[in-house]
């Protein structure tokens, strides 16, 4: 039966009284289900199911060998998913809370390419639709962007190309 491993334990000692909820390896099959993943978060969550005699790092050493668990589709996802609403330094912030590495995380954006890119008009237009009017708009702009995680320079280079107003 293939949800056998979705069955709940029983008890270790006299293998027929069930323990409370399912295996480790049953919650970490259900969460994957639902979406990817980094190593980190699914011990986190995890964790909180721990029980005498479970291995945790066996169970997710199983699940990245098998190819369910993967830190590296994890952020491509995330940037893909992301990219759209936030810039880099913000998803790159996000990625590593989520406890996946530098090399990780290059490796994400560069996968997930023109998909991935993050698009500074378009986060720009679905806040405010025409050029700042004069130095206080254009810093309020300003910190929008920063704030959306694009890079200075990045946000200067953008607003550069609206006609300076008097």
């Amino acid at each position: 039966m293939a949800w056998a491993f979705m069955a709940p334990r029983s008890h270790p000692e006299t293998g027929n009284a069930p323990l409370n909820g399912p295996s480790l390896k049953a919650r970490a099959m259900r969460l994957l289900a639902r979406r990817e993943h980094s190593r980190e978060e699914m011990r986190r969550k995890l964790g909180a199911h721990l029980q005498e005699g479970d291995d945790l790092e066996g169970v997710l050493d199983d699940l990245q060998q098998r190819g369910w668990l993967s830190d590296a589709r994890y952020a491509e996802q995330a940037i893909r998913a992301k990219s759209r609403r936030f810039g880099p330094i913000k998803l790159a912030h996000a990625l590593r809370a989520k406890g996946v590495d530098e090399s990780t995380i290059e490796a994400g954006f560069r996968a997930a390419g023109a998909d991935g890119a993050a698009n500074i008009d378009k986060v720009w237009a679905s806040r405010f639709g025409e050029p700042p009017a004069d130095e206080r708009d254009k810093a309020r702009q300003v910190r929008f962007l920063q704030g959306r995680g694009f890079p200075l320079d990045d946000i200067f280079k953008f607003l550069k190309q609206f006609p300076r107003t008097p």
